[in-house]
């Protein structure tokens, strides 16, 4: 009976510990809140303007009721009102379209609106209503292509915290009222370089701003901020034509908290003697020091780094990259710059004609490209840190002898070297694979492109260099086959070979390739590989770019090639004996931006696949043995695209009035019936009217 008792105790318990849970699982489900249908309208309507070859919008559906569980959207769960709309950008998935802001005037109790990294190729202007969304904390619209001024209406958004519109085509003055969004922390409008004016004093009033960048803008004039003004300020960047006055200075050598400052292409920095010492002295916790494009000289940066300098104990990473500096400052810096951890000098003067060994005993990435390093030995000249991961030295004029061993690092290595640049140098010697094999085996990147290396790639490299994920040999004499121990390197994601010598049947070497499962680039191009490609290639699903133009290649090439290659963004079979037989409904299962099938046999039909394509930049099929009339749907299909190829065909039609920019070459037989303006290249060479 007591047994019998506590069993029914213990079911009441759970029974009210369940109902008194219940309210709060309802809160955190919202399987039981709707959203609200003014707002789903609302957002179907802001589809329509958007092209979606990436299926970021698929659940975006009529016949999907809840907008609240559609993709990129959260709703309260308890009111059923969109609070979050984020569909930012890719890569690879990414909308087009026109980005129509108006359409979404009804989402009063939106917070947080996340567009960027998507194309806007319908120009838009942002809206003036932007200052209607009362409740948004978080906006950002960067890398949309959003022209114009910025609308003064966004100063209506007092509870905005972060707001960034970097990397458009906006233009004009900063609007003042910018000033009112007293709960800003980060503000971004860098890359708009169209920008210009002061920048308003009112933005002195951000007292909660951390991050400011103000970046690759055309804003001149003195700098009206004043001692107190955003005292929180973590990270500044300034990049424009403006005034370094003794103000600037003072206000300047007020930030306590600042720890990363960017002043780029302020050529007049070298004359404002009183902001190098404030940077060198007053600024306490400074971790991060960009003065690129300054026009900076060796006495400048003395004067930044006296010996009772805060730099040489704070700073990690310094960028003085494109000014007029010598080896005396790499020297200086090696003296007064023990902690840094990255180090930038490219598009220097640096020669390092005498002996030298550097010692940063805590560098991490050393960039010296674009410098002329022709006296240095690369592995006698530099006492490289234990814990260097990235080494740039491109365009460095560097030959063979620069890599002679010395006795003393014989025996050496650089195992936590991860990047290696070497490319655009005057290296011939293909034992340049052995010697980074030797001293170096755990790289993920080496570029060794724009060389002048002669003979074959050696066979045992790609089992040394089992970690790479980018192998650059470009633009060299190499000849030979390609080893099979490239096959071996299942990390590898891009491997570029273009423009050698190299030779052999092409589907022995996909066959090679076909366990490199993580390979997203492929460029084969310019060399001289022979033979069919094999329908194996489309076991490297993972591919985004092929290029495999100005070969030999030949035979027939069917929808099975392709069948697997859903990412492919980049295709280019230009000038092989390649015929493309797709069935008339066939529906490739890519999207590619660029396409070239010159000298390919398409015809003698239009390819009638294109019409699947929307995303297309540039489109050649000249000479591709068409004999047809051009289908009305093609010049539907051209809103994208800025470089057109399809003379040497026997194509016939009339070119329409065309709602884009484009420039159409005809001949005098061309029946061309619009004004068609722009900058791209349309050659049109039709044999029969």
């Amino acid at each position: 009976m007591a047994c019998y008792f506590l069993e029914i105790l213990f079911a009441i318990l759970v029974l009210f510990l369940h109902t008194q849970l219940l309210p709060i699982h309802a809160f955190i489900s919202s399987s039981q809140v709707k959203c609200i249908e003014r707002e789903r309208a609302s957002l179907l309507n802001f589809k329509q303007g958007l092209i979606d070859h990436s299926g970021m919008l698929s659940t975006w559906r009529d016949d999907n009721i809840d907008c609240c569980k559609w993709r990129g959207i959260q709703c309260n769960n308890e009111t059923g009102d969109v609070r979050i709309l984020d569909l930012r950008g890719s890569k690879v998935h990414f909308l087009t379209g026109s980005i129509n802001l108006t359409s979404l005037i009804d989402l009063k109790n939106m917070e947080y609106l996340d567009l960027s990294n998507n194309d806007d190729s319908g120009s838009t202007h942002l809206p003036q209503h932007m200052g209607s969304f009362k409740k948004l904390r978080y906006l950002n619209l960067s890398n949309v292509n959003f022209y114009g001024e910025i609308p003064y209406e966004l100063g209506n958004l007092s509870k905005m915290e972060y707001l960034d519109l970097k990397g458009n085509s906006l233009s004009g003055a900063i609007p003042s009222q910018l000033g009112k969004l007293i709960s800003l922390r980060f503000l971004d409008l860098s890359v708009n370089y169209y920008l210009q004016g002061e920048i308003p004093y009112h933005l002195g009033n951000l007292s909660h701003l951390k991050y400011l960048n103000l970046g690759f803008t055309l804003l001149s004039g003195a700098i009206t901020f004043k001692v107190g003004n955003l005292p929180l300020l973590h990270t500044l960047r300034l990049g424009g034509n403006f005034d370094l006055t003794i103000n600037g200075a003072k206000w300047l050598s007020s930030l306590s908290l600042l720890t990363t400052l960017g002043l780029d292409s302020l050529t007049n920095l070298a004359y404002s003697h009183h902001w190098l010492q404030i940077i060198s002295e007053l600024i306490p916790n400074l971790r991060e020091l960009n003065l690129v494009r300054c026009s900076l000289s060796d006495k400048d940066v003395s004067s930044l780094f006296p010996s009772h300098s805060n730099l040489s104990t704070s700073l990690s990473i310094l960028d003085l990259s494109d000014n007029m500096l010598t080896s005396s400052t790499f020297k200086l810096l090696v003296n007064h710059s023990h902690n840094l951890q990255a180090l930038h000098f490219r598009g220097n003067n640096i020669v390092l004609s005498s002996p030298h060994y550097p010692n940063f005993p805590s560098l991490v990435v050393l960039d010296l490209a674009l410098n002329n390093l022709t006296s240095s030995t690369i592995l006698g000249n530099f006492n490289f840190s234990s814990t260097l991961r990235e080494l740039y030295l491109e365009e460095c004029s560097l030959t063979d002898t620069n890599f002679l061993v010395p006795s003393a690092f014989v025996g050496k290595s650089l195992t936590s070297l991860v990047t290696l640049d070497l490319s655009s140098n005057l290296l011939k010697s293909s034992t340049v694979f052995h010697l980074i094999s030797n001293f170096t085996t755990s790289l993920h990147t080496l570029s060794l492109g724009g060389n002048l290396l002669e003979g074959p790639i050696p066979d045992g490299f790609g089992i040394v260099m089992n970690s790479l994920e980018v192998l650059s040999l470009s633009s060299n004499k190499l000849h030979g086959q390609i080893p099979a121990s490239l096959g071996n390197i299942r990390s590898l994601q891009e491997l570029l070979l273009r423009s050698n010598n190299l030779s052999g049947k092409i589907s022995s070497l996909i066959k090679k390739f076909s366990m490199l499962s993580s390979l997203r680039i492929l460029d084969l191009s310019n060399n001289r590989f022979t033979g069919e490609i094999p329908k194996s290639i489309g076991l490297l699903y993972e591919l985004e770019t092929l290029h495999l133009q100005e070969n030999n290649l030949e035979g027939d090439i069917y929808e099975l090639h392709f069948k697997n290659l859903s990412k492919l963004i980049d295709l280019d079979l230009t000038h092989n004996s390649l015929s493309l037989k797709f069935d008339t409904t066939w529906i490739p299962p890519f999207q590619l931006f660029n396409l070239g099938l010159a000298s390919c046999k398409l015809g003698p039909s239009f390819p009638s696949w294109l019409q699947t394509q929307c995303r297309l930049s540039f489109l050649d099929i000249s000479d591709a043995e068409i004999d047809d009339y051009v289908p009305d749907w093609f010049w539907n299909k051209l809103q994208s695209v800025s470089d057109l190829n399809m003379s040497h065909n026997s194509i016939r039609g009339t070119i329409p009035n065309l709602p884009i920019k484009l420039t159409v070459l005809t001949s005098p037989r061309t029946s061309a019936g619009s004004h068609i303006m722009g900058q791209s290249h349309v050659e049109w060479t039709p044999q029969e009217y």
